[in-house]
């Protein structure tokens, strides 16, 4: 494996898991890909118990993905922003790189690419923002984020039309109905395009085909 893609949505085949995808496809590199609502990885619980040897110790399925991190030369992290924040599968996936990051930095000079879809654009690059210091703090290489206009669940829940709570006629208007017709595929935006160019940047730098590394900025 040359480059890992973990994605933080739930939510099945969602835009999210498609763009990673996409990354890892057109990198042309043999990969694999985590979905961590099918594993398990909780919150840091701050134990230190990882001090001496970088290897947590807590009892789920992160050491495992920790050695597929390791063995990887490059990774792409997707996530989503429900109620307007990171969500809490790769808030938790983030927390726990803490393992791997202090006094020898395991993940020094990976390549990363970062995904983050939702509705609000600015809650979209706050959240970006917010892993890339994380990235910073590994010292990984963080070439590129990749920005997707994401979806409001109440389109396709089934009440969308009658609940008092819906997100519908703040997006779409009062008149508006509920219809999967309204959700926007992650192939149909700018975004696509740029998640196949970034895959084949990262093919490249693993291959040596070019040594100029983009460098994205952060707000610290």
């Amino acid at each position: 494996m040359k480059i890992l893609g973990i994605s933080g949505s739930p939510v099945p085949n969602s835009n999210t898991d498609r763009l990673v995808l996409q990354v890892l496809n057109s990198s042309k590199l043999d990969f694999e890909f985590v979905k961590l609502s099918n594993i398990h990885v909780g919150p840091c619980r701050a134990c230190k118990a990882c001090v001496e040897d970088n290897i947590c110790k807590v009892n789920d399925d992160f050491p495992e993905l920790a050695k597929k991190i390791q063995e990887a030369d490059a990774i792409v992290i997707g996530g989503y922003t429900p109620y307007r924040m990171l969500d809490a599968y790769t808030k938790a996936f983030l927390e726990r790189l803490w393992s791997m990051r202090h006094l020898h930095s395991l993940n020094e000079n990976k390549y990363v690419v970062t995904i983050i879809s939702g509705l609000d654009k600015q809650t979209r690059e706050t959240a970006l923002n917010a892993i890339a210091v994380e990235l910073f703090m590994e010292r990984m290489h963080h070439v590129a984020e990749l920005n997707i206009e994401g979806n409001v669940p109440c389109l396709t829940c089934g009440y969308g039309d009658g609940c008092k709570n819906s997100g519908i006629p703040f997006i779409f208007g009062k008149e508006a109905k509920a219809s999967a017709t309204h959700c926007i595929s992650v192939e149909n935006q700018p975004v696509w395009e740029k998640a196949a160019q970034t895959g084949q940047l990262i093919g490249q730098l693993i291959n040596g085909e070019i040594t100029s590394i983009p460098c994205v900025k952060i707000d610290r």
